[in-house]
């Protein structure tokens, strides 16, 4: 599944709580997260295939970067929770969009056993681009009813800026044609 699409899922499901922005942040760090293993990718295709969905695709990393993650939230059980699960939806989200070949060796390294499933999809497939487009109007619509973007924890006059912008927008789209304004 494509980055992007991996980082609007933990904006979006951090915003179904009541969380600070930084909390809200790091659900989209911690979506994320996962793909660190793939950092091996300038080194060459063959060490990138030797490691991605490996050293950040299994059950230590998802644990140990959910705890370290939740040290940095005020809500630190809750957090911890969403965080195991967003790393856990990533994890489902490569086994579905990733492509043909792609595994995940969950239990590492207690045991080299890879899972996969047959029914996944194309990295560039319709579905993930579907995929993304969701998010995408999810994050769209947090904006104009939420009056939040992704940027309000790293920059919040940005956030302010864009979203008044989708405030502006939607009022504009509400007015009624032809009725004067009171």
């Amino acid at each position: 599944m494509h980055l992007q699409t991996h980082i609007m899922s933990g904006w979006c499901a951090a915003n179904c709580f009541k969380l600070t922005a930084r909390e809200r942040f790091l659900s989209m760090v911690a979506a994320v997260l996962p793909d660190l293993d793939g950092v091996t990718y300038p080194f060459g295709q063959e060490a990138y295939w030797a490691t991605h969905h490996i050293y950040g695709h299994n059950l230590v990393f998802t644990l140990a970067a959910s705890g370290v993650l939740a040290a940095f939230c005020v809500a630190r059980i809750k957090c911890f929770l969403l965080f195991l699960a967003l790393i856990h939806l990533h994890l489902i989200m490569d086994l579905l969009g990733s492509g043909e070949g792609w595994t995940i060796s969950y239990w590492f390294p207690f045991c080299h056993t890879e899972y996969s499933w047959s029914f996944g999809w194309d990295f560039n497939s319709l579905e993930n681009k579907l995929a993304g487009l969701f998010f995408l109007l999810w994050c769209l619509w947090i904006a104009v009813y939420r009056q939040r973007t992704p940027l309000e924890w790293p920059m919040p006059k940005l956030d302010a800026q864009l979203a008044a912008l989708a405030q502006k927008l939607r009022l504009r789209r509400t007015k009624s044609p032809g009725k004067p304004e009171i």
